[in-house]
């Protein structure tokens, strides 16, 4: 997906974001570090623009220590920053790749930490529904991608800065 594509499915994503939340005021937006963070970062860009008087509640959740295979290597944390209660705020998690729902059942386990909000719902880039192993799905989807389970999605950024969406296949 080249950075001009991406930035249509960005603008999409705000823009349905925004039709299911008109008042900003009650919800929090979180983006699961790391592409997830990338992509809410952008998304977050496109709303300000769109509603640009309004405080948006925007934080970064960090995973690390929550997820089910942390004990294969030694992970650095990431960032961890949530400046507001989420409590009874409606919680939209944003992340790149949905794939197996690991990482999203990492993050609601994090998330539970820091209060109780009265519904999350999961935004994604991308979602690669058949390699699906918990019974999670997303709210919100830019796109399904048919994938093998073996494919990497990856969104970098290419030479000049600009963000892309690459699929690595079996390494």
């Amino acid at each position: 997906m080249t950075h001009t594509e991406l930035q249509f499915q960005i603008d999409k994503l705000a823009d349905q974001l925004l039709t299911l939340h008109p008042d900003l005021s009650e919800v929090a937006f979180i983006g699961i570090q790391q592409g997830g963070v990338a992509l809410a970062d952008e998304i977050m860009v496109v709303i300000q623009k769109l509603r640009p008087s309004e405080k948006i509640f925007y934080g970064q959740l960090d995973i690390t220590f929550y997820r089910d295979d942390i004990r294969k290597e030694i992970l650095a944390p990431d960032n961890m920053h949530i400046p507001f209660s989420i409590e009874d705020k409606k919680v939209v998690l944003i992340d790149d790749v949905l794939f197996t729902g690991r990482t999203i059942k990492a993050a609601l386990d994090v998330l539970l930490d820091y209060g109780r909000p009265s519904k999350v719902e999961l935004c994604v880039l991308i979602d690669r529904r058949e390699h699906r192993q918990f019974p999670i799905q997303a709210d919100i989807a830019a796109m399904v991608w048919p994938t093998e389970k073996t494919d990497k999605v990856k969104l970098l950024p290419d030479d000049a800065g600009n963000k892309h969406v690459v699929i690595i296949g079996k390494q």
